[in-house]
């Protein structure tokens, strides 16, 4: 499974990142909104989370 991170608090996004991947997940993180969108848009992610 691979998942998006969308989280401007870094130390947030990669605790995160890090409990994904430990469960044998892929993560990719982005600190801001025009990141997140960008990569949502071009790349294939079975969930996102997102900071609101």
């Amino acid at each position: 499974m691979r998942i998006l991170i969308v989280e401007d608090e870094k130390r947030l996004a990669e605790t995160l990142a890090d409990i994904i991947t430990e469960n044998k997940n892929m993560a990719d993180i982005c600190n801001d909104g025009n990141c997140g969108l960008d990569s949502a848009l071009t790349g294939i992610y079975d969930a996102i989370i997102l900071d609101v």
